[in-house]
């Protein structure tokens, strides 16, 4: 499986020496390196070599091939001579298996991208350098749709600013859903033929006084080259709030980091890590238990950023309108259609599973504005493993960057206005 650590990303080739470069010039974690471009390379000096191998594992990452990325690299052949072998040649010379081969083959889309990004978006300036998409043809499909999933939204007009809401009025949503409110659920199937019927969740935003408050505690930083794995000294209780004081932020709260479903959604949501930094916007993970071999083996392989607990549970507490969202392996997985399906789609990722931990409390995703704006979107874990669709968190994501730069710009114009009319 991929990992968000920059030396298994590497690997013993030849892109290992370029570590300290690569750490002084900023491109120090795996998500900002692989959107590195021709004139990027050309800066820190790359081989061709060098080039060739960081395409190479780039695609291995997005596939989750990344065990035979020293083979692989060790041949001396480019990406597109690598695609001009044949089934055959991958699995003699590289010992490539069966269901491995059809990934590596499939062009069309990187497994970590299940969800279209809006067509609009495109990534702003680096370092004032632009960072176009990658000349090669097989980074063209970055974000092309496999499956898009249908979303029930519901309305509320508790606990969040009046001009957020105002200014997401006519969000739509380019799959031809019209975005109506900041609560969001997959829908349910008949599970058992009828016969089960599935826990009830909220159609209202949880205010946020629910969760300002709330103590937390960081077990791990944000990931960077050669950082401790983990934070050594345990950290003092926080409140939630100084996460987003001085920008939005994003909070995956995860029902089990075990959990290959759980897993795979956060790999995913993380790989997208520099279009959350273009937004200004943070991103956390959030556990509600915490055992220190399950918080090792889920970052930075599955998560590269910080990682808290919230051992009061109060976050998943706030996704079910004040009581924990529950559901049993029985009802909630072998009887639900959906959760099965959402475990095949991990299961393709080729993630890796444990079952360590407390599994039946469900989690989501809330979207936080900057300091007391309130919470600008919440979605809930209806069946187990449902993902937040990328397109509407980075949609959102805009709209609270847009929204706050036309602020600033409104209070210089009024600075401004003032200025000049104390000068007269």
């Amino acid at each position: 499986m991929a990992s968000f650590s920059m030396e298994d990303f590497v690997g013993n080739g030849v892109l290992k020496k370029l570590l300290p470069v690569l750490l002084e010039e900023g491109w120090d974690d795996v998500p900002t390196l692989k959107i590195m471009n021709a004139e990027d390379m050309d800066a820190i000096k790359m081989t061709q070599q060098q080039k060739d191998a960081l395409e190479i594992r780039s695609y291995l990452h997005d596939r989750a091939l990344m065990q035979y990325a020293d083979k692989l690299e060790a041949s001396a052949k480019g990406l597109p001579e690598l695609f001009n072998l044949s089934s055959m040649d991958l699995s003699s010379q590289f010992g490539m298996k069966r269901g491995h081969l059809a990934r590596f083959m499939d062009r069309t889309s990187a497994c970590t991208s299940t969800d279209p990004l809006p067509p609009s978006y495109s990534m702003p300036a680096r370092k004032q350098r632009a960072i176009p998409s990658r000349s090669s043809s097989i980074y063209q499909n970055e974000y092309v749709s496999v499956n898009s999933r249908k979303m029930s939204m519901t309305r509320n007009s508790v606990g969040y600013d009046v001009t957020l809401e105002q200014s997401m009025a006519d969000f739509k949503i380019k799959d031809g859903h019209i975005y109506k409110g900041i609560v969001a659920a997959v829908p349910d199937e008949p599970r058992a033929c009828g016969c089960v019927q599935p826990p009830p969740i909220i159609d209202n935003v949880a205010s946020y006084s629910t969760i300002e408050n709330i103590s937390i505690e960081k077990l791990t930083p944000e990931y960077k080259i050669g950082m401790e794995r983990l934070v050594k000294t345990k950290t003092p209780p926080m409140k939630a709030s100084e996460l987003w004081r001085d920008k939005p932020a994003v909070l995956l709260c995860i029902r089990r980091p075990g959990c290959i479903m759980c897993r795979a959604e956060a790999h995913k949501l993380y790989a997208k890590k520099p279009i959350f930094d273009s937004l200004g916007i943070r991103l956390y993970a959030v556990l509600h238990e915490h055992i220190d071999s399950e918080v090792k083996d889920f970052w930075p392989r599955y998560w590269g950023g910080v990682v808290l607990l919230d051992k009061g549970m109060e976050f998943f507490k706030a996704l079910g309108g004040g009581q924990l969202l529950k559901d049993k392996f029985i009802s909630g997985f072998l009887f639900n259609s959906r959760a099965r399906a959402n475990y095949k789609r991990a299961k393709a990722m080729g993630i890796e599973q444990n079952f360590k931990g407390e599994g039946e409390i469900k989690g989501g995703l809330f979207i936080v504005g900057k300091g007391k704006s309130g919470i600008a979107y919440q979605f809930i874990e209806r069946n187990f493993g449902d993902w937040a669709p990328l397109a509407e968190i980075v949609d959102i994501g805009a709209r609270l960057q847009n929204q706050q730069q036309s602020q600033v710009e409104s209070i210089r114009s009024s600075l401004s206005m003032q200025s000049s009319q104390g000068y007269d």
